[in-house]
């Protein structure tokens, strides 16, 4: 799964995800969790950046606190659970990040460890989003992160990794129109190993409260 992220920098971004409103303030993150906001990204000619809650709530959910559950979903079933098969159709966007931690179980616990390119960039998770509407008018726009089976590198630490994207699958994952499942199949495989890095790191990270640059620092 994935449960956890950074956005460590900021430099580049709207130039990288094709951005006109380059004036709007991004700060950098280092440990984005659940039920917070986070900057995503949208076809809407051009793209467009909105900030939404992690943890979808489908437009159909009597309760928004269904979101809290569903943070990931699984490529393997996407496009036929309740929750996730309209937005995979034409509700998909990029959840920008630089890295993810994960947590490998060992004999002391789970132990975290920082994902990240070996070369530091900005990358985007593959995501859906969804609207929903409160019975007072107000409307809450939230996202999943679709997660998929491990790298070799991965594998080490976790059964699961999320699907992150080329930039050549960034503009196909962003078209409004379904896309077929041979699509889909290449989109979902794994991200390659040799162009990433893992490390274990503090487990400061495990508290959602603690946001800092030390979090993403090698554990002594």
């Amino acid at each position: 799964m994935c449960g956890r992220f950074t956005l460590t920098h900021v430099y580049g971004f709207f130039t990288r995800f094709q951005l006109m409103d380059q004036q709007a303030q991004l700060t950098p993150r280092f440990n984005v969790a659940p039920t917070q906001e986070h900057p995503i990204i949208i076809r809407q000619s051009p793209n467009q950046m909105i900030m939404m809650k992690w943890g979808l709530v489908p437009f159909w959910a009597k309760d928004p606190k269904i979101g809290n559950r569903l943070i990931n979903a699984r490529a393997e079933s996407v496009a036929i659970k309740p929750a996730f098969r309209t937005s995979i159709k034409r509700k998909r966007c990029l959840v920008p990040a630089t890295g993810f931690y994960e947590w490998k179980r060992a004999d002391n616990g789970k132990v975290p460890y920082y994902v990240h390119l070996k070369d530091d960039s900005l990358f985007s998770f593959a995501g859906l989003f969804d609207s929903w509407h409160a019975p007072d008018g107000g409307q809450l726009k939230t996202f999943t992160i679709i997660t998929t089976t491990p790298n070799a590198m991965m594998g080490r630490i976790h059964n699961r990794m999320p699907v992150m994207l080329s930039q050549d699958d960034e503009e196909l994952w962003l078209t409004k129109e379904p896309l077929p499942d041979s699509e889909l199949k290449c989109i979902f495989k794994p991200y390659p190993a040799r162009l990433m890095d893992a490390y274990e790191v503090s487990k400061e990270v495990n508290n959602p409260r603690n946001e800092n640059q030390g979090l993403i620092k090698p554990a002594k």
